[in-house]
């Protein structure tokens, strides 16, 4: 009996070697296709040079749409599918600027937040208050009413993992302008959303609450807003502000859709994405072009290396995750009309840069197997997987479905320099960074597809 159960157990072994190896050598075929053959970078070089920006209603938000369904339909997909939706339409409307007033005007660098009500063509010119937190503003709310409030919190330099900081100081970005408005004041000026030590304002948008006025508000360049507070600490200031910002009615976008059909399970889909939609400061390169030409090249490295996956797979290019999530919110929706059956989802829209890991939003039990793949990504940047994390455009997937999704986690020290800013740059991208996270993800895909979650 002892014998028998042995042998057994060496059969297990031998059997859970040989897939690892097999998975192994899998994984190492799906690199070299991407590091010898990859279309990534120039796919990213096409949608940010030949077409750039692409703020949701723009005109070059339907030409990526053209260009993101050639480009599936190169990469090898089944079929392309154009899922529309209905999205926001806010235009900046021109140039916008700001100076500190007086004898010389001292300009400052701004950029409107997104959703933001403009000032006029006359613009705004008011006193400022500074308050460097919202327990600040609650404190000097008596003084506020007709004047630019001037949100001075920095980021916090203490946090290792740059998105913690982001988390922390983004609510300036979202609530602040209506926080304001709620004790009268007449527009808003916030510290952009960055580590960076260049002048750059960092865009966004902005979510007014109903129940007070909509004000002007826009980010100013970390250098500007040290000077404007240095200033502010020693003597009152006023600025003029003028920007440009308005909504037009909705319109229509699309999510692009290029699919491989499962040839055993084809009811169980698997989704990999990114947002095509970006800020129009810049190019959009990292933010989130480089998740769009990495989801592209998982459709395209699975066809080019002869995977015939178990699963069906779909490569989906969301519209109009910046100032809406309409895209995704849509695609979950249909989902869930069409009863369709997700069993996991990975976004990437974090950056272009190194692959360091997964973080994942799904039961104890599904990451602990996960995890247990971990030594198989480990040659190509990976080394943790861990709870927490997905992504905006799939987050709904989660909440509508229960879908277990997971985010590629780039390092991400870089991120902010560039985030909703003009140095958002193709130039910006490092190729082979952008293929191992490339990389990365189709080796995911890949073993949940093979395995199951």
């Amino acid at each position: 009996m002892r014998i028998k159960l042995f042998t057994l157990l060496l059969t297990i072994i031998s059997a859970s070697a040989y897939a690892r190896n097999e998975d192994s050598l899998k994984i190492r075929a799906i690199a070299n296709e991407i590091l010898l053959h990859g279309r990534a970078y120039e796919n990213l070089r096409v949608l940010t040079k030949q077409i750039g920006a692409r703020l949701t209603g723009s005109p070059q938000t339907y030409k990526a749409e053209a260009w993101a369904q050639k480009a599936l339909q190169q990469a090898g997909a089944d079929r392309v599918i154009s899922q529309s939706c209905l999205v926001p339409h806010w235009v900046r409307g021109g140039k916008d600027e700001a100076w500190i007033a007086g004898k010389k005007n001292q300009p400052l660098d701004v950029l409107a937040l997104g959703n933001s009500l403009g000032t006029g063509a006359k613009g705004i010119q008011a006193p400022v208050v500074l308050v460097n937190s919202f327990e600040e503003l609650e404190q000097q709310k008596a003084a506020v009413k007709g004047k630019i409030v001037f949100y001075n919190y920095k980021f916090n330099d203490t946090y290792i993992k740059t998105f913690e900081a982001y988390r922390d100081a983004v609510g300036y970005r979202g609530q602040g302008p209506s926080q304001a408005a709620k004790y009268g004041a007449v527009a808003v000026l916030i510290r952009s959303m960055t580590h960076a030590a260049d002048n750059h304002p960092h865009t966004g948008s902005t979510r007014y609450n109903d129940s007070f006025p909509k004000i002007p508000a826009a980010a100013l360049g970390v250098q500007d807003a040290d000077r404007l507070a240095a200033l502010l600490e020693k003597e009152p200031a006023t600025v003029f502000l003028r920007t440009n910002g308005k909504m037009l009615p909705d319109t229509v976008a699309h999510n692009i859709i290029g699919e491989i059909t499962g040839s055993e399970f084809p009811e169980q889909i698997i989704t990999v994405g990114g947002h095509l939609d970006s800020w129009d400061p810049a190019e959009g390169a990292h933010d989130d072009g480089s998740g769009c030409v990495q989801s592209i090249e998982v459709i395209r490295v699975l066809k080019a290396i002869g995977y015939k996956p178990k699963r069906t797979i779909r490569a989906v290019l969301f519209a109009n995750e910046e100032n809406g999530l309409r895209g995704g919110s849509k695609y979950a929706e249909e989902a869930r009309l069409k009863k369709e059956k997700h069993i996991f989802a990975l976004e990437s829209d974090a950056g272009g840069f190194t692959p360091r890991g997964f973080g994942v939003t799904m039961p104890a039990d599904l990451l602990n197997k996960m995890q247990r793949w971990l030594p198989l990504l480990v040659p190509y940047g990976i080394t943790e997987i861990t709870n927490g994390g997905g992504g905006s455009d799939i987050g709904p997937l989660n909440r509508e479905l229960g879908t277990p999704l997971a985010g590629l986690q780039p390092d991400s020290q870089r991120y902010f320099d560039i985030h909703h800013a003009r140095s958002d740059v193709f130039e910006a991208v490092n190729k082979r960074e952008l293929e191992l996270g490339a990389i990365s993800m189709a080796a995911l895909i890949y073993l949940v597809d093979k395995y199951g979650l």
